[in-house]
């Protein structure tokens, strides 16, 4: 007999409903995919930072163990699974674990196996492959998705970068990538040898790096996903990069806006077109599932250049699954899970693109990750706690009361808090305190922080306490991205 295959977004929907599998996403919060546990039964968060103080019903944070210090999301990962919390909570839950991820390796691969489980993502070494920024360019050109005028070369020293820029007609200014990491700490711009010197440690022997021409341009993400019956693509959002409240690195990911007219129709039209032919490409290479890609849309010409690819779910990610086309058919999570899944389905996804396209399926919202962007070490003493705050009349921000969904802010003048550092962490430059969700935009039209948002800011960070280290105990974290 031939197996049932899903046919409509109503069947896919009651497939998740009934879910029997454990499924658990495992990261250092469960930021990234919030909500989805409302949507999947069975579907439980595995973190190491409780920022909930242990109050959401779906998410398990071990008790605190020995280990060596982290480097890395992936040793997070590792550190949970092979907690003996972890596992005997997956043991006692039964049933064949699935594992999804924010980062991992290939050692998570091998501890989700030793737990008999299975990782729904593709392998850890397509995924880094991919994630180089080199090779991205390379799926672009592929794909007929264009970069900004570049070229990857090693670069020996900075009279060899001249060279390689005279050769390529890039100018002089310009902004160099290295193949890997978060933007903010991987993104040079330099326009002299000052600014050069200021970064050789980090780009001389680093292998090919990606030099590209400097242009005056405005950031943008959009989520997709790679299925079996063609790419899904979600909307195209804002990004808010390197605003000096709430991230100490220059071109430094600190949040996003979501809402119908971010760009001119022409532009989101074209960013989806892009998207779609991009995702068309990963299913070449291999790749399926859930990916992000940054454009860089010129101010002056309007032209959408490709920025980077993120192949997995990022943080934009808690934007992409809480737009009002989630709601009004499902996640673009759910059909990575789905494609996982091994389940039957048949999808008009070109049908799909053209209903989430529809301005009235994106409704306003904005989120920013606020980070400590002092140059200080210090210990917290007092944090606000995860929920809904209200900013009164006179600017002040006050709790209002304990929530884990972010659906629960009922105007702009209420917000989700996620709290990060809790009483007793360390505080270093760097360090996210946590992430506010608001209704409507945080910026100007011209692209800056509004007074909203300012005074949202101002307020949570207004809340935390903290006291001075000895100089001689100050240790700085390693900052590495946790979302």
């Amino acid at each position: 007999m031939p197996k049932k295959v899903l046919k409509n977004i109503s069947e896919i929907r009651r497939y998740f409903h009934r879910n029997e599998e454990p499924i658990y996403f495992v990261s250092a919060t469960n930021f990234n995919l919030l909500g989805l546990d409302e949507w999947a039964k069975n579907f439980k968060y595995i973190c190491y930072i409780d920022c909930y103080d242990g109050r959401h019903p779906n998410v398990f944070c071990p008790s605190e163990q020995p280990h060596a210090e982290f480097q890395s999301i992936e040793d997070i990962n590792n550190y949970l699974l092979q907690h003996k919390e972890v596992v005997d909570l997956i043991k006692r839950r039964g049933g064949k674990p699935k594992f999804v991820f924010l980062m991992f390796d290939e050692e998570t691969e091998r501890l989700a196996k030793e737990l008999g489980g299975e990782v729904w993502f593709p392998k850890a070494k397509l995924r880094t492959r991919c994630d180089n920024k080199i090779e991205t360019v390379r799926i672009g050109n592929k794909a007929g998705v264009p970069s900004v005028p570049n070229t990857l070369s090693e670069i020996k020293d900075y009279d060899h970068l001249k060279k390689v820029c005279e050769k390529a007609k890039l100018g002089n200014d310009l902004v160099l990538q290295s193949a890997f990491g978060d933007s903010g700490h991987t993104t040079f711009f330099i326009k002299s040898e000052a600014d050069f010197r200021r970064h050789e440690h980090e780009i001389v022997g680093e292998g090919e790096i990606k030099v590209m021409k400097r242009i005056d341009c405005r950031g943008s993400a959009i989520e997709a996903c790679a299925t079996s019956q063609g790419t899904i693509v979600g909307p195209l959002m804002t990004e808010l990069v390197g605003f000096g409240d709430l991230t100490p690195y220059r071109g430094g990911w600190c949040g996003n806006e979501i809402f119908a007219t971010a760009f001119p129709p022409k532009t989101r039209s074209k960013a989806r077109e892009l998207t779609f032919k991009f995702g068309e490409q990963l299913r070449k290479e291999g790749y399926r599932g859930y990916f992000e890609l940054d454009f860089l849309v010129d101010k002056k010409t309007g032209d959408i250049w490709l920025g980077e690819l993120n192949p997995r779910v990022t943080g934009a990610s808690s934007m992409t699954n809480h737009a009002a086309f989630a709601h009004a058919d499902a996640p673009l999570f759910l059909f990575h899970l789905l494609e996982f899944s091994k389940k039957g389905f048949k999808l008009d996804t070109d049908e799909l693109n053209k209903r989430w396209a529809d301005p009235d399926m994106i409704d306003s919202w904005s989120q920013m990750v606020i980070k400590h962007t002092e140059d200080s070490v210090d210990i917290l003493t007092e944090a606000p706690q995860t929920g809904i705050y209200k900013m009164l009349d006179d600017g002040t921000v006050v709790f209002d009361r304990f929530d884990y969904h972010r659906r629960a802010v009922e105007s702009e003048n209420e917000a989700f808090f996620l709290r990060i550092l809790k009483p007793g962490d360390y505080r270093y430059e760097g360090a996210d305190l946590g992430i506010l969700v608001t209704r409507g935009r945080s910026m100007t039209p011209g692209f800056k922080l509004n007074d909203r948002a300012q005074k949202w800011i101002h307020g949570i960070k207004n809340s935390f306490a903290a006291r001075p280290m000895d100089v001689a105990g100050a240790v700085a974290e390693p900052a590495f991205k946790i979302m």
